[in-house]
């Protein structure tokens, strides 16, 4: 599950959060064969997710579910729950190790809490009976899409996202995982969208996701309260902090003071990091499920030095040229770069769109969507695409432009090599870039190995150690050029574009 269950492209949403397919790991366990979800059923988890989890075809769990969710599920009449500070990385199937113990406990209360009214009717009944009475009858269930009967959401559990791609993402998978459970409802809270329609999604949501931002803006206009949170989730908590949402945190910890369960979920268990669940979290149990460099052993790295703008982009077009390629994501380092690049792919015949920060909430859903549809071939994005995204069929990562944080770059080439597969993550660097690669590769702990392309080598040459000559790649998939490129634009003519 995204980021890793048994992942399966029927989901995208599941797979990474659920963020998580199944990425192979040194540390982890190989899938297991069987298909009738045993793990799943020692963990104890409720007969209604057992059944969603078949029908996502998710067979056994991941190792950080293994480890997270019976400490999650973990609970004591005496004491809370278990806090968890868990450190996993893009596609270990951290959604669901969270999702799946918190959809649990909430489907749980609200049975009881059926039980119970259900036995109070029947005392009542009873008793008219025994004073001879007629037996009162239930009173009518009111028309939820009444606004008269609409009251403020007062959730159970909320889950924080840094991002909105991530936010909807999670919901998906949450939706998904109570497809048989009657009852649960499940709601996103995301900005760009429309307030009248997430108040009125808000109607009794058992479970909350949302970014920061927005959440706080509907709790302070009365439309949300969050009083009544057991279960508080803060998902990919280093890229929370990148964001600036600090503030925001420590604010949905006090309105959430009297929280059950604390779990926050994180790349690395930085300084930073840890300073934040000392603030929020009561003596958290810490998980290290794997590392950087144990992450992404199926997807293939490789590193293309350019010798400026133009020479990268004469070196990208010759890589999207490969007929390998299924659906492909072009990071760029900023908004402009990213439009200029979908552009110039466009006009040369390429199925391409941009996806970045400043475009609007309904424009950037319409675009994913058309990538997960298969009407797009290529997204060209910045980092904001680099978490929160998964579809299966992305088969090629191309860092055209580099990330600004080295925890930014695993995010990147985690967008590929998902459900199973095999990827590739292509990194373009001139020579003046070579400090941000040495960081990389210092937090990877992988050496990026320097490649060319014939007829495409760079005339400036960074230094090697003795027998490290770089290997030489043909042209992929074995295509001729187009004339007539667009003058200065480094792409030659593909032809009528895809999708």
């Amino acid at each position: 599950m995204t980021d890793d269950l048994n992942s399966h492209p029927v989901s995208e949403a599941i797979a990474d959060s659920l963020d998580d397919h199944p990425t192979p790991s040194t540390t982890e366990p190989k899938a297991a064969k069987a298909s009738d979800g045993s793990g799943f059923v020692a963990m104890g988890l409720a007969p209604e997710l057992l059944s969603a989890l078949r029908d996502l075809n998710f067979t056994q769990p991941t190792a950080v579910q293994v480890r997270a969710i019976p400490l999650a599920l973990q609970d004591n009449a005496d004491k809370p729950a278990n806090d968890l500070l868990v450190s996993s990385q893009t596609g270990s199937g951290k959604t669901a190790a969270f999702l799946l113990p918190v959809l649990h406990t909430l489907l749980q209360q609200q049975q009881q809490q059926e039980k119970d009214e259900n036995k109070a009717w029947a005392d009542k009944v009873a008793q008219a009976v025994a004073r001879g009475e007629e037996a009162p009858k239930k009173p009518r269930r009111k028309n939820p899409t009444d606004t008269r009967h609409v009251k403020p959401a007062n959730p159970g559990a909320l889950i924080l996202c840094p991002t909105r791609e991530l936010a909807q993402q999670v919901a998906k998978d949450a939706i998904d995982l109570v497809r048989h459970c009657k009852g649960l409802r499940i709601a996103c809270v995301v900005g760009g969208m429309p307030y009248p329609v997430q108040i009125a999604r808000l109607h009794n949501a058992d479970l909350v996701v949302a970014t920061p931002g927005r959440l706080l803006d509907l709790q302070r206009s009365k439309q949300l309260h969050l009083n009544k949170v057991q279960f508080l989730v803060v998902d990919e908590a280093d890229r929370m902090l990148d964001l600036g949402f600090a503030e925001d945190l420590a604010e949905v910890h006090k309105l959430t003071e009297s929280r059950r369960q604390t779990m926050m979920f994180s790349a690395t268990f930085a300084p930073r990091i840890q300073q934040l669940a000392a603030r929020i979290m009561r003596t958290p149990q810490r998980l290290q499920v794997d590392s950087p460099q144990e992450a992404h052993v199926n997807i293939k790295q490789v590193l293309f030095w350019a010798d400026n703008q133009h020479h990268k982009r004469k070196l990208l077009d010759h890589w999207l040229r490969d007929t390998t390629i299924d659906q492909a994501i072009v990071f760029a380092s900023t908004q402009i770069e990213c439009d200029a690049l979908a552009e110039d792919l466009q006009q040369v015949g390429f199925s391409a769109v941009a996806l970045h920060g400043a475009l609007s909430q309904g424009l950037r859903n319409r675009r994913l969507q058309a990538l997960r549809d298969g009407r797009v071939q290529i997204l060209v994005a910045t980092d904001v695409a680099a978490r929160g995204i998964d579809v299966p069929s992305i088969s090629h990562v191309f860092n055209f432009g580099l990330p600004m944080k080295q925890e930014d770059y695993v995010h990147r080439i985690g967008r590929t090599g998902r459900a199973g597969r095999d990827g590739l993550a292509v990194t373009f660097a001139e020579w003046r870039d070579r400090r941000k690669i040495l960081d990389i590769e210092h937090f990877t702990q992988q050496p990026l190995r320097a490649d060319m392309i014939p007829g495409l080598e760079p005339t400036q040459r960074a230094p090697r150690a003795p027998g490290s000559e770089p290997k030489r790649f043909g042209k992929p998939g074995g295509g001729k050029s187009f004339a007539g490129a667009k003058r200065g634009s480094g792409f030659k003519p593909r032809g009528p574009a895809r999708g």
